[in-house]
């Protein structure tokens, strides 16, 4: 894995944007767990605990011009790029305030005006999506990149390959980010496809990094000088971030598929915990972390208020932002 610079060199100031950051998407996905659970959100959801430090570490090296694809576990990834608290809530519950108005939910929340592009249902599509957007930002010359983030059970997907094709070839300004939490759904990666994501990449002449996904200074540091390289015109890299996936493949998932011992040492591999623990040497006052606590906290409670006031969708609007209306000659 790529070394990192010394956490010492780190400003305080953004070690603690770092923590706010990974606490929000953190306890966002907590509330949302027991909001299913209470029959609150519709549909299925897919968490991503104990990943928080890629979508920050990533999102942190972008600028807003810059565009972002996500996948069904993308709730960390709509949060980091800006998407407002309120109306992620809102758009999750599935209320007619939220950002697509309540018809995306979960597995659909897009905010163009954030470069927030969508999360996808189907495994690996949003992949092309970014390769898409990193094409307009080339042929419109505005400086901005795309970043496509997916998981290692996208590794056999065709999409993939034919995406990392069409980007090195022509020299797209896009960052392929692979979250490696090691399952497929229900099955070990490794009894699906039988090669690595940097492997693969370099058959097609990309360029990688290999970083510890749960050490958000060394995933920053890794993306920071990617997403330099890209923007200077160097074409797409590959960003694989070795990771840990704590939920189940959806929220409900008994996980029997999982040895128990692996299940027992996930808190060791907790991207917030090795933060604080970082925190800590820092000799940060405890009292900054208990008020970004508290102030997390009220937000996710506003939050969830907000979309418990929200109005269901009106049934007659459901075709809107489907079929165009054609005015009769």
């Amino acid at each position: 894995m790529s070394p990192t610079k010394s956490d010492n060199s780190v400003p305080i100031s953004q070690l603690l944007e770092f923590y706010e950051r990974m606490l929000l998407v953190r306890e966002a996905e907590n509330r949302l767990s027991k909001l299913f659970a209470d029959g609150e959100v519709p549909g299925f959801i897919h968490l991503s605990v104990g990943q928080e430090a890629v979508c920050v570490g990533v999102t942190s090296a972008l600028e807003t011009r810059d565009t972002l694809a996500s996948n069904h576990r993308g709730h960390g990834h709509a949060l980091s790029k800006g998407v407002e608290l309120n109306s992620f809530f809102l758009e999750v519950m599935g209320k007619e305030e939220g950002i697509c108005g309540g018809r995306g939910g979960s597995m659909h929340v897009a905010d163009m005006s954030v470069g927030m592009l969508g999360a996808n249902g189907i495994v690996g599509a949003g992949i092309p999506l970014a390769v898409g957007s990193a094409l307009a930002h080339q042929v419109q010359e505005n400086g901005a990149i795309a970043v496509a983030f997916f998981g290692d059970g996208a590794l056999a997907e065709g999409v993939l390959h034919e995406s990392f094709n069409l980007a090195a070839l022509w020299k797209l300004p896009i960052l392929f980010v692979c979250e490696n939490n090691g399952w497929s759904e229900f099955s070990p990666t490794g009894r699906q496809f039988n090669a690595n994501v940097r492997e693969l990449a370099g058959v097609f002449g990309i360029p990688s990094a290999f970083v510890d996904g749960d050490d958000v200074l060394a995933v920053n540091e890794a993306a920071s000088e990617l997403v330099t390289a890209i923007r200077a015109g160097e074409g797409p890299y590959v960003l694989e971030c070795v990771t840990h996936r704590v939920r189940g493949h959806f929220e409900g998932d008994p996980q029997k598929y999982r040895a128990e011992s692996e299940i027992n040492s996930l808190p060791d591999h907790d991207p917030i915990t090795k933060l604080e623990t970082i925190i800590s040497k820092r000799r940060i006052p405890k009292k900054e972390v208990v008020a970004i606590r508290g102030t997390i906290e009220a937000r996710i409670n506003a939050a969830v208020e907000a979309g418990r006031g929200g109005n269901a969708p009106d049934f007659s609007r459901a075709k809107a932002d489907v079929y165009t209306a054609v005015e009769e000659v």
